[in-house]
């Protein structure tokens, strides 16, 4: 190197008072670059290719070259805002506004919510009625979340226990894999009034899993509460290679009402606490704090700080703590916790379990993935509970895996009620592709997958197709009479989920039914009737 900058000469430098800001550095440090290398070409045309120099300038040049073109290479990454919610409702109905809970008027928008209740009513009556209809409290949150563009992608149901996972309709076709589980551990495992509920995915290909838990209740149950959860842990398992227990997945969120208490201190000292805002005091007799120190699966746990009041037990109704005769402690018992995975050291043995291993630590580089929370606090405004709800704001920062969706597809032609239509669909990548695979026509602001107007079986009503684009009939029967703005979606039976999506169309309004003056609820019906008298 000494020889080759001996070759170029020096270059007087740009001096550093004469620059005002960093963009004029900039553009002085480009400007002596383009120097250089002008002086570069000179010198290369008088060099002889036969002695050491030219052997040196050839390997500095091509290591150059390799350092700009992993920097031109190197994934860009990308911030994913993750708003959580949990929250023991104690049997309550649903508020009539949750606009505060979601933070529905901030100007930073989440890209994923993630909420998980305690404690839904679960009578008898409403719980046969909630397995054929979304229950009241799932109403509410769709409600609220689909006119602002988001999609219910999975849930989750085991008695008392809820789990919702929304996403902006964006982020929809790069989340796959989705499955979802339970495990009771109420009455010896029998009843499902304590336990978990999970729903894991895939996201833009890194695998996230959210257990959403209500562990037993009481202070001298701690040591229980750990086996619990290390019991959900343990058999919550998932059809996936790549990650096929909960600890196997990128990353892990645990939240729910885990009913850790604060022990030791008594009630004039913890209210003391509470009133002056002290929490600090109190954190290390937290149970679950104390019990990180020695368990080692909560070790891998992180949470933030516990800078907000206790969020259990008020009477209802008000901001009172617990004033009824057995007067509770208040505890920190509604938490919000996350585990990136571990790296695990490098191994020489060529064992199947190294061999995985490897191919993670290569991911993992390849692919970072880092999570930061903004935000760990509660909702006092809400009383319906004895408990207040808390949230969690997260970014997720990582490197997509996955940078188009897996099929594309678009509506062809003029659609409407009057005539049958035509979707083409192209595959963009491999994927495994199934029978049973079907495309929907959904109103635009759908709330959940199964929110569709109709829908076809791709592999039945496939008309034509070539070697890249397929299409695929739909009948005008189900179009809706009065049209609007729709999408076409792709679902992969296989996949469990929405692998494409169309951009927005217009569904026109039905000649016929505004010539005949017929009723939007009877055309369709008047149509068949029609088409079996010429029969």
């Amino acid at each position: 190197m000494d020889e080759i900058s001996q070759l170029l000469g020096t270059i007087g430098r740009v001096r550093s008072d004469t620059l005002s800001s960093d963009a004029t550095q900039s553009t002085g440090s480009k400007l002596a670059l383009r120097h250089r290398l002008n002086q570069l070409m000179t010198c290369l045309d008088d060099l002889d290719p036969k002695t050491d120099l030219h052997e040196k300038v050839v390997k500095t040049l091509d290591s150059a070259f390799l350092s700009c073109a992993k920097r031109a290479n190197k994934p860009k990454k990308d911030n994913f805002r993750l708003h959580m919610v949990t929250w023991n409702v104690a049997t309550a109905d649903p508020p009539d506004d949750v606009a505060s809970l979601l933070h529905l008027n901030s100007p930073k928008t989440p890209d994923l919510y993630v909420i998980g209740l305690q404690e839904v009513y679960s009578g008898p009556v409403r719980f046969v009625s909630d397995m054929i209809f979304d229950d009241p409290w799932s109403q509410l949150f769709i409600s609220s979340l689909a006119p602002l563009n988001y999609v219910k992608v999975s849930s989750m149901r085991m008695q008392g226990l809820l789990l919702l996972f929304f996403s902006k309709l964006e982020h929809v076709p790069f989340i796959r894999d989705i499955q979802a589980t339970y495990t009771r551990t109420g009455i010896f495992g029998y009843w499902g009034n304590k336990g978990g509920v999970s729903v894991r995915l895939s996201f833009y290909g890194h695998m996230l899993c959210f257990l959403n838990c209500h562990l037993a209740a009481h202070m001298k149950y701690a040591n229980e509460r750990v086996d619990e959860f290390e019991h959900i842990m343990d058999t919550q398992t998932f059809d996936c290679k790549k990650a096929p227990r909960i600890v196997d997945h990128r990353l892990v969120f645990w939240f729910g009402d885990l009913n850790f208490r604060i022990q030791d201190h008594g009630m004039h000292f913890v209210r003391s606490c509470i009133n002056n805002q002290t929490y600090n005091l109190l954190w290390s007799h937290d149970q679950l704090i104390m019990l990180k120190k020695k368990e080692q699966l909560l070790q891998e746990f992180e949470e933030g700080s516990l800078d907000f009041q206790p969020t259990y037990k008020f009477d209802l109704n008000s901001d009172t703590y617990d004033s009824s005769g057995k007067k509770r402690k208040p505890a920190w018992t509604d938490r919000i916790l996350w585990r990136v995975r571990p790296k695990s050291p490098p191994s020489d043995e060529q064992d199947e379990n190294n061999v995985k291993e490897r191919k993670q630590l290569k991911e993992e580089e390849e692919y970072p993935l880092k999570v930061r929370q903004n935000l760990y606090t509660s909702h006092m405004e809400y009383r319906i509970s004895d408990h207040k709800p808390v949230i969690g704001i997260f970014t997720l920062e990582l490197t997509k895996m996955h940078q188009t969706p897996l099929v594309s597809l678009q509506a062809e032609g003029d659609w409407s009620a009057d005539i049958d239509s035509m979707v083409l669909y192209n595959p963009l990548q491999p994927f495994p592709s199934s029978s049973w695979d079907w495309i929907g026509l959904y109103k635009v602001g759908f709330s959940s997958v199964s929110d569709y107007i109709t829908y076809t079986w791709v592999k039945d009503d496939e008309v034509a197709f070539n070697d890249e684009v397929m299409q695929v009939f739909m009948s005008k029967e189900e179009i809706p009479v009065r049209g609007g703005e729709c999408v076409l979606c792709y679902y992969s039976s296989n996949l469990r989920c929405i692998i494409g999506i169309s951009e927005p169309f217009k569904v026109l309004e039905s000649k016929v039914a505004v010539a005949e003056g017929l009723l939007p609820e009877r055309i369709n019906g008047l149509d068949r009737i029609a088409r079996n008298e010429e029969f």
